[in-house]
């Protein structure tokens, strides 16, 4: 026949989840080693804990229903859907299941504020809350941390009170054409996720998509939420890209401008010049110029850069920046007619 697990706990088949932390945290504190010093006390104790493993979990108590603990355990049918690929074995600490359902605490004289070995003997073990006053330090003589921790005695899961974990950031590089237009990353993450027993994890792959909008600057962050490890006593980190501008090899971002550099000849410079000045979306502008180029001179080109984050309706400017390449040598005719044509000063 094997266990009975409801029996162990107390209650009938078909009771409801709260039925059943309600049964464990009772027989968890009826027969704890700290309390309760008769023999086979420990031994109960154990089995408590593994009666609640089991029927705390949707899975195993779905296939200790039907199939009961031999079938759990792997020793019954194996055909039909019945429970061949899966094997139970409890191996868990029944102090670790105790102190994750009581907030941290495995102690049951720190549970009970070093009550422990001098609780009246009396008291009804069916409620053991039931000689406990609602007031004083924290619920019925608790100590404040544990009955924070508790989050209401009326049947609810207590609850360990959880630290999210500091984000975790990433860093992703996008080109200027895609700041251009807006685009789509899809980012994948490798994390961690909670089994639904509660105490073990497992880890698993998931694809963020990130939404590049238009015109978005240099260190913008888009935040996925608790998308970071879980564990069992944990709240998960937020996951969170940070833009970073991919090196172009034509142009420079300056803002919602880009910049282009135009390399002119010391005769172009002089005498003026014509550039075919390339654009992000692939076609050429005609920026010219009659003057003489003096150092650090620009000229811009208006629309032809990225869209504004606020306003992606509207864009920058193509900047078109001149460096002058002077000869390696010259001849001395060329050194004499620029002598009698430039002036010293």
């Amino acid at each position: 026949m094997g266990k009975d697990y409801y029996e162990v706990l107390g209650i009938q088949k078909g009771a409801t989840e709260d039925e059943i932390k309600k049964a464990y945290r009772k027989q968890a504190l009826r027969f704890h080693p700290d309390k309760n010093k008769s023999p086979g006390a420990e031994e109960k104790f154990k089995e408590v804990a593994e009666a609640y493993d089991v029927l705390s979990d949707s899975k195993k108590k779905d296939i200790y229903d039907r199939y009961g603990e031999d079938g759990l355990k792997g020793g019954g049918p194996t055909g039909g859907g019945g429970p061949g690929t899966f094997s139970y074995t409890f191996q868990g600490d029944p102090h670790a299941i105790f102190k994750e359902f009581f907030g941290g605490h495995t102690s049951f004289e720190h549970l009970f504020g070093g009550r422990g070995g001098g609780m009246d003997e009396d008291m009804d073990t069916d409620d053991p809350f039931a000689r406990f006053g609602m007031g004083g330090g924290g619920m019925g003589g608790f100590p404040h941390s544990f009955s924070s921790n508790m989050g209401g005695m009326g049947g609810h899961t207590s609850v360990v009170k959880k630290q999210q974990d500091p984000p975790v950031v990433h860093q992703l590089q996008v080109t200027l054409e895609e700041v251009l237009t807006g685009c789509t990353k899809k980012m994948k993450i490798s994390r961690k996720r909670v089994n639904p027993d509660r105490r073990t994890v497992r880890s698993e792959e998931k694809i963020l998509e990130v939404q590049i909008k238009k015109g978005w600057k240099e260190g913008t962050k888009i935040t996925f939420s608790k998308e970071g490890d879980e564990t069992p006593t944990n709240i998960p980190a937020d996951v969170v890209f940070v833009l970073k501008d991919k090196p172009h090899p034509v142009f420079k971002r300056d803002g919602s401008d880009v910049v282009y550099t135009a390399k002119i000849s010391l005769r172009d410079a002089l005498c003026g010049c014509t550039v075919k000045a390339p654009t992000l979306e692939g076609k050429t502008v005609t920026v010219s110029s009659t003057d003489i180029v003096q150092p650090g001179m620009k000229r811009r080109v208006s629309g032809e850069g990225l869209p504004y984050p606020k306003r992606p309706n509207r864009r920058g400017d193509l900047i078109v920046e001149y460096e002058v390449k002077f000869p390696e040598r010259l001849s001395q005719s060329a050194r004499d007619t620029i002598a009698q044509v430039l002036p010293r000063s």
